[in-house]
């Protein structure tokens, strides 16, 4: 759905919208019309507010806020009769720096001690403000937030040289960098006004298998990674065995046992033998329904299709497994 069927004056939000989406580059732009936000590491949530009712929506549009009462409640004191906010929402470290397996920790617990960062608003009592201006946009969200609840922040932005705020945020060992264009509408599912820079290389796989661990290692040995090419076809983009603790290979045996299957999900066998890397033994590999989707860190992508250095930093369960492509900066 294109933002132009929306922009006609609503008396309340839309049930979902489609999230703007960004693309990879490998610099950050500058110029007076882009203004750069720090790369938040969390799940993008909506949140739809209606007669003091809250909503927590996905990117893919699920209603999370069963999932989440700490920040729907921590919403509801807004002092708005409509609104339609769009941000992320996260684990915060002591030192201020975002980490996405602190969300995850404690979605546990309803997600105590979260913090929803607000970076846009689509909608305010009844005015649809899709077809303003992002800096217009972020001007009337600044006003709503001035005195927040707790548990919810304003996302501020810089303007400027987008370079030196993406390196800037890289020695504070941050994520990266997203920068957009200030004078744009909303636009879902766009990519063409909203680009990201990163300080690690870093992407969403699907875990395709599993294999059986060795040694004193419990529950299971490294995950297969995959991604789907523009053709629809499952390809194979290694391993990773690093960052995992005994608790996180428990949940995710837990979580693979019942996706296993017989045949390989991939499009072509993976190899015996990678420059990088010891040799995977096939007839110990575990294969799955590919259901599950992976964040992980990596170093490059070698000359082999396939990537080096792997850690793993956590399941993602806001992306559905049919959207990962393997990302190219542009």
């Amino acid at each position: 759905m294109r933002a132009a069927a929306l922009y006609t004056s609503m008396m309340a939000p839309p049930k979902w919208i489609r999230p703007q989406l960004s693309k990879l580059t490998a610099r950050a732009p500058s110029g007076p019309q882009w203004i750069h936000e720090i790369k938040l590491d969390g799940y993008r949530m909506a949140a739809r507010i209606e007669g003091g009712a809250v909503h927590l929506l996905t990117r893919s549009g699920l209603d999370w806020t069963n999932k989440y009462p700490s920040t729907a409640s921590a919403l509801e004191k807004l002092k708005v009769k409509s609104a339609y906010l769009d941000g992320e929402l996260c684990g915060v470290r002591p030192d201020g720096v975002t980490a996405f397996d602190l969300i995850q920790q404690s979605s546990d617990s309803g997600g105590d001690g979260l913090v929803y960062f607000v970076f846009d608003l689509l909608e305010l009592d009844g005015d649809n403000l899709m077809a303003q201006p992002l800096i217009d946009r972020k001007k009337r969200l600044a006003v709503l937030l001035k005195s927040p609840p707790a548990g919810v922040v304003f996302n501020d932005h810089q303007t400027g040289d987008g370079e030196a705020f993406r390196r800037a945020a890289c020695q504070h060992g941050l994520e990266g960098v997203v920068s957009k264009r200030a004078d744009r509408p909303y636009l879902p599912d766009d990519r063409s006004a909203w680009v990201k820079t990163k300080c690690l290389n870093r992407a969403e796989f699907v875990i395709v298998g599993w294999t059986d661990p060795e040694g004193s290692r419990p529950f299971l040995g490294a995950l297969l990674l995959g991604y789907y090419d523009n053709d629809r076809r499952l390809l194979y983009a290694g391993r990773v065995g690093t960052g995992m603790s005994q608790k996180t290979l428990a949940l995710l045996q837990r979580q693979l046992k019942p996706l296993a299957v017989k045949t390989m999900p991939l499009a072509v066998p993976p190899p015996k033998e990678t420059r990088f890397g010891g040799r995977l033994a096939l007839s110990r590999v575990h294969w799955v329904r590919p259901e599950l989707v992976a964040e992980i860190t990596y170093l490059s992508w070698a000359d082999d299709g396939l990537l080096r250095h792997t850690v793993f930093i956590g399941l993602r369960e806001d992306k559905p497994a049919s959207e990962v492509r393997r990302e190219r900066p542009v």
